[in-house]
């Protein structure tokens, strides 16, 4: 900084006379001068007045300047300092910019030193000034050191409320998320996690950090809901989730929660499993993944007699009023069982499959009572074809030809076939084929059965008014026949043309009484239909036997 320190010598001519310190005779002498000379030593005190300046300044408010006089270096002082409030103030979590500090303190630094510069050739006014002025710097230097020492603290109390804040915007973000389906929301939840550890891992310290082991729990208590409300089906997931943690969190931030999800998570596998046993999915899957990850916990050692208890109650319900329901859940069981990995679970797939075996023959003899007779004809049909070494297996049969029977007349099915077939005497049926096509006959009554009749070899079909009087009827013609020993009773027919018959051609039945002391006859043929009609079932006129009272046809 630049000085206008000058001063004059008194008495001192400029005509080379040379006297030095005597003023002209009758002249008055000069005033002192008002700073100490530029050159020269310096007034009394100096190193004082000097330190005690550079003091001042340093304090950062000018008063060096100030008590020197050098007011517009004072308030260079001033704006710096002003400048320096302006940009710290109002304390930020980051303090002041390095820049704006580097730049305050070098000017501090130059105002010391140009003030102890300037003061060096300065009187103060007194002896006691550069005393005082030493002891007033070092006090006012505790100024800066205080106010930092309170932005210090107002600095760290602002990162403190911004650690909180970011804690509150966690606790938030599971707030929103809580009660809400967890995969709709598990972006939510891992984002609030992120934040917890944040706090914990990098602030570990601060107020946030020591308040996040309570905000785990209330975050483990929000994910883990379901599991609370036991609904374990959506428990598994969100378990599963947490039961992760501690591969990305650290263990001492968690605490106990680390590997607190493991038997809740067990549980829920189990209570979900086996409310799933027997219906769609089966169970297998949660109960396969309890036995894989915890093999030796009490809800693993529950699956076998869970299963086990299961089939035993829906072998119990075949003899229920749904057999056909509780066969499919013993499917099911025998299912799941067989897919778990334990052996002594495995082996339960036996006893569901022997419960499948006896449900498959209830519930097809259930569907005929109730007279779903397309159903029932289905079932005992593959069950007499899957279990041909099972004593019901014939009866099974039997039962299926009275289900097709009654499907197209349903009087055959108002009773099944009975177990045993009657004694006493039998009457014969004989039944004629005089169609160009092979026939099958089925029928039932107190006895049940089918015989198939070959193809007529040279026969054709009749016009319907022909059919009743000419069918089984040419000389010398050799009919293909079946021949029935029937014991006394009601029976019912169908009469189905297969081989060399084609879309056309309609099965037929009927129904006749047996009377003891008569033997049988009946013919079976096929009519032409009207060139004119929508291949509507056609049936033949009545045959009039000639020898037994009942006859059969079908119409084409």
């Amino acid at each position: 900084m630049e000085s206008d320190d000058r001063y004059g010598v008194a008495g001192q001519r400029d005509d080379g006379a040379g006297s030095d310190g005597a003023a002209g005779f009758g002249e008055p002498a000069p005033p002192p001068p008002s700073r100490a000379p530029d050159m020269g030593p310096p007034p009394p005190g100096a190193p004082l007045r000097s330190i005690g300046a550079a003091l001042l300044n340093l304090a950062g408010l000018g008063l060096g300047y100030a008590l020197l006089g050098r007011w517009a270096r004072a308030a260079v002082c001033w704006a710096a300092t002003a400048a320096l409030l302006w940009a710290a103030l109002p304390a930020d979590p980051d303090g002041v910019p390095g820049g704006v500090l580097a730049g305050y303190l070098f000017v501090l630094v130059l105002a010391a030193a140009d003030g102890a510069r300037i003061a060096r050739r300065s009187a103060l006014g007194g002896a006691w000034r550069p005393v005082l002025a030493v002891g007033l710097g070092v006090v006012l230097l505790a100024v800066p050191a205080g106010g930092a020492a309170v932005y210090g603290s107002a600095r760290d109390e602002a990162r403190e409320q911004m650690l909180l804040d970011r804690l509150a915007a966690g606790d938030a973000r599971v707030a929103a998320a809580s009660g809400q389906p967890f995969g709709s929301v598990k972006g939510e939840y891992a984002g609030a996690l992120d934040v917890y550890r944040a706090l914990g891992e990098d602030h570990p310290g601060s107020r946030a950090a020591k308040l996040v082991p309570d905000r785990l729990k209330t975050y483990y208590d929000a994910v883990s809901a379901p599991y609370a409300e036991k609904r374990h089906c959506e428990a598994v997931a969100p378990l599963t989730y947490l039961r992760t943690l501690p591969d990305s969190v650290d263990e001492k931030l968690l605490g106990t929660l680390a590997g607190w999800p493991d038997e809740p998570l067990a549980t829920s596998l189990y209570g979900c499993g086996v409310s799933r046993l027997g219906g769609p999915g089966g169970g297998g899957t949660e109960l396969g993944e309890l036995l894989r990850t915890f093999p030796d916990s009490a809800s693993a050692q529950q699956v076998g007699p869970a299963i086990g208890k299961r089939i035993k109650d829906q072998v119990a319900a075949l003899k229920g009023a749904e057999p056909c329901a509780a066969t499919e859940v013993l499917r099911g069981l025998g299912a799941t069982a067989s897919q778990l990995p334990a052996e002594g679970v495995k082996a339960l797939r036996a006893d569901a499959d022997r419960g499948v075996e006896d449900g498959v023959y209830a519930c097809g003899v259930d569907q005929f009572e109730d007279g779903k007779f397309g159903d029932a004809r289905t079932t005992l049909t593959d069950f007499a074809r899957t279990y041909k070494s099972d004593g019901r297996a014939k009866k099974a049969r039997n039962i299926a030809i009275a289900a097709e029977i009654a499907d197209d007349r349903p009087a055959a099915g108002k009773r099944l076939p009975p177990s045993k077939r009657p004694g006493g005497s039998r009457m014969e049926l004989v039944i004629s084929n005089d169609a160009p096509n092979a026939v099958e006959v089925l029928y039932t009554g107190p006895v049940t059965g089918t015989v198939t009749l070959k193809a007529c070899g040279g026969c054709e079909r009749y016009s319907a008014s022909a059919g009743a009087r000419q069918a089984c009827r040419a000389s010398g013609r050799n009919y293909p026949k079946a021949r029935l020993q029937l014991p006394a009773g009601e029976y019912h027919f169908l009469y189905k043309h297969g081989t060399g018959a084609t879309a056309r051609v309609d099965s037929y039945s009927s129904g006749t009484k047996v009377q003891p002391g008569y033997s049988y006859t009946s013919c079976t043929y096929v009519i032409e239909r009207s060139p004119f009609d929508l291949d509507l079932p056609q049936l033949p006129d009545p045959i009039q036997p000639v020898v037994s009272p009942w006859g059969a046809g079908s119409s084409r």
